[in-house]
């Protein structure tokens, strides 16, 4: 199969060995956002028309502070903040039933994205210009995965022997399947990926067990096996979440 963008970060999301390919697909892409926001890009003015627009979730509100780019944020966060200032005006006279003032830089947007008191908060308590951009690049690592899957016999066996998925993920292979695999394909697919499932997330189980026992003085100088990471491995498995290495073990 001839090289896309897509095929190569499917790859190495697999090629990576964590406990979820789509976990480590998705932090490369959260990693990568976070440099495009806060780089020259954003000053392109399609991008800062989408930040003033949709701003940012609580989450990568953070991690955009935590660059130490106070300088790029404030900038940007500026724009957003007058955006958002107009389209609550917007919000509240129609609310009032006053007649709205338009006024200042985002005044047409800002009229065309306030709506009701309840659509605004709904609207701003789940808009996020990162989410939205994670999202579409996402959708084509899943197609991407399938079509590798049906294509490519090495990325085959390189699927069959990872180690599962976390939860959301493996219900979201099982759940979209069919939209991409048919008849015979479909089932064994299905089958496959479940009893892989089913038997990573027993290895898991008894993983953080152990890493538990290591606790009790009793298996103090017995041999951690390979539970010492158990428990950020298993916030991944559950919780999609990538965290540090426990400090007490």
């Amino acid at each position: 199969m001839k090289e896309e963008i897509y095929t190569i970060p499917v790859m190495d999301g697999f090629k990576a060995g964590t406990e979820c390919p789509f976990c480590s697909m998705y932090h490369q892409l959260e990693t990568d956002s976070i440099h495009f926001v806060l780089s020259p890009s954003y000053m392109e003015v399609d991008v800062r028309g989408e930040t003033n627009e949709k701003g940012f979730c609580q989450k990568h509100m953070k991690q955009l502070y935590d660059q130490g780019n106070s300088l790029g944020l404030a900038l940007m966060m500026h724009s957003h903040l007058k955006h958002r200032i107009e389209a609550l005006d917007q919000a509240l006279s129609q609310s009032e039933g006053e007649k709205p003032v338009k006024s200042g830089w985002f005044s047409k947007k800002a009229a065309s994205s306030s709506g009701t008191i309840p659509d605004l908060r709904e609207r701003w308590r789940h808009s996020c210009y990162i989410c939205d951009r994670i999202e579409i690049s996402f959708s084509r690592f899943l197609s991407t995965f399938f079509h590798m899957w049906k294509k490519q016999a090495d990325f085959r066996q390189l699927v069959e022997q990872s180690k599962g998925y976390c939860l959301d993920h493996f219900l979201m292979l099982y759940q979209e399947a069919p939209q991409y695999l048919s008849g015979e394909d479909c089932t064994s697919f299905r089958q496959m990926i479940r009893n892989q499932e089913t038997e990573n997330l027993a290895r898991m189980a008894d993983e953080l067990e152990w890493f538990t026992l290591k606790f009790d003085y009793r298996y103090k100088d017995k041999p951690w096996k390979n539970s010492q990471d158990a428990l950020p491995r298993t916030i991944l498995k559950v919780n999609s979440q990538f965290v540090e290495k426990d400090k007490n073990a």
